[in-house]
């Protein structure tokens, strides 16, 4: 109610809600502060929320500085609101060295490559990565130069990755899955076939299925296949389902695991979820394809010429 009482006072509140923003003391309770970012987002205040951003306070408490970040985001998904480039060298100085959910987002609107670099870092946080991965989804093609080097970027070092460096090279195959990788972009990627972490072996299993040469679709389901045991059971359903669609190709190797795993005992066995997987996943394809057969057959035999007998007519 106070704020919708503000609102309708006019500017002239800006100077008031201005010195409670820039000299008010931050607190844990961080509602108020958030209300009157909000609030001067609705009487057009950019300059003020610009100048917000610019002076990010020193915390020493963790409980105060978590809840002053999300003023802080809030302020710069309020700056979403004006596509200009003051607002935009506002949030990126902003970004220079801290990810927040409103910058990541509001920088996304404005789909400028140079944003890249930060959406990219975003990515490998829980909190911020929807709001990266939507902004890099829209870019479209422009990002993808971008997202093949960050695929195959290790931080801080390729013997030691860090959690977050494998998180957002993990959601960057995501985002490329998605998209037509040509010949040439899968050549550059076709060394993560032989990475230890299961999303990525197979999402790039999933990328080569649809790029890459028969050679290496063979060696993609044979990675794929060696994955199932870590993977978790949200892979294991991608996993199954790109197996099916190429099951054709894949089906030699699923047989030979399946018999590979037939062999232990029959604990082992009831156990394995690796083998229930495969095993149901041949038996649906050989009966959907025995399906297909039998209905093409009937559709034939009923379309047949009048008088011609063919045996499938007979036979139905």
């Amino acid at each position: 109610m106070a704020a919708a009482a503000l609102i309708g006072c006019g500017p002239r509140t800006i100077p008031f809600l201005r010195s409670f923003l820039l000299t008010g003391r931050p607190r844990g309770i961080y509602q108020p502060r958030q209300l009157a970012v909000e609030t001067l987002a609705q009487l057009g205040a950019k300059n003020v929320l610009l100048e917000y951003l610019s002076n990010p306070p020193e915390i020493k408490d963790a409980v105060v500085r978590m809840g002053e970040d999300a003023v802080r985001s809030t302020a710069a998904r309020e700056l979403g609101r004006w596509q200009t480039e003051d607002v935009f060298l506002g949030l990126t100085a902003a970004g220079t060295d801290h990810l927040l959910p409103g910058i990541v987002e509001s920088l996304g609107k404005f789909r400028r490559l140079e944003t890249l670099p930060y959406l990219l870092w975003a990515l490998g946080d829980g909190i911020c990565r929807s709001y990266a991965e939507e902004a890099i989804r829209d870019m479209g093609e422009t990002a993808r130069p971008a997202l093949l080097e960050a695929a195959l970027t290790r931080i801080p070092s390729s013997e030691e990755e860090n959690s977050s460096s494998l998180q957002r090279r993990r959601w960057v195959l995501r985002i490329l899955s998605d998209w037509q990788v040509p010949r040439e972009d899968w050549e550059k990627l076709e060394g993560l076939l032989d990475e230890k972490d299961p999303d990525i072996v197979i999402t790039a299993a999933r990328i080569a299925l649809e790029a890459a040469s028969e050679l290496e679709k063979w060696r993609a389901v044979r990675r794929m296949i060696e994955m199932l045991p870590a993977a978790s059971w949200f892979l294991r359903t991608e996993a199954r389902t790109a197996l099916a669609e190429h099951f054709d190709l894949a089906q030699e190797q699923i047989e030979d695991e399946i018999a590979r795993r037939m062999k232990t005992d029959r604990k082992h066995r009831a156990l394995d979820v690796v083998l229930r997987l495969l095993v149901n996943l041949r038996n649906q394809v050989l009966e959907m394809g025995s399906a297909r057969r039998y209905a093409q057959a009937l559709e034939f035999a009923f379309h047949s010429p009048p008088g011609q007998m063919t045996p499938t007519r007979r036979n139905s």
